[in-house]
Order: C-alpha cells, then structure tokens, then sequence
C-alpha cells in the first residue's frame, strides 16, 4: 500500500464478522451489522502538543475495537480501509 496517514490517524482494515452464531445458525449478509473490530494497517507519526510529536499508542498489525461509525471509508488497490483518529479508537484487543 502506498499511502502514509498524517498526525494521530491510523488506516484499518476491517475483520470479516461471523457467518454463524454458537449455536450453529447462519446469518445471512442483511441481518449483519458493519463490523466494529478491525486490524491496525499504518498509523501517522503522532499528535503535536506543546511542539513536540507524542507518538500513538496504537501500532501496526494489532487488533483494535472502534466506535460504529468511526472513520472515513476509503478504497486503495480496489480494498476497502477505514482512516480515523486514534481517539476513535476504543481498544486493543490482546
């Protein structure tokens, strides 16, 4: 991928939810909420504050939660992404 994100934003690329729930039913696409878990693809150098570059706690490769409608929706090679601000960010899933 070819593109850098500026300040404190990260580029996401969403999990694929589940197509069955415990109990073995298959959820058919419409039924599916838009995945809010996704996998971190790059992140900017960091916040300024008071002149100085405070990196982000987040980092490439992990696994994160985000607020429903986080983000911008954007498409590079023909793959969907997700670019928001590490505030949007709920956590990191270990």
């Amino acid at each position: 991928m070819k593109i850098k994100p500026l300040h404190d934003r990260v580029i996401v690329k969403r999990l694929a939810e589940e197509e069955k729930t415990k109990g073995g039913i298959i959820i058919p696409d419409s039924a599916k909420e838009t995945p809010a878990e996704g996998k971190v693809i790059s992140v900017g150098p960091g916040k300024k504050e008071d002149g100085k570059i405070a990196p982000l706690d987040v980092k490439v490769n992990d696994r994160i939660i985000f607020s429903k409608y986080a983000g911008t929706e954007i498409k590079i090679e023909g793959e969907e992404f997700l670019i928001m601000r590490e505030e949007d960010i709920l956590g990191i899933i270990e």
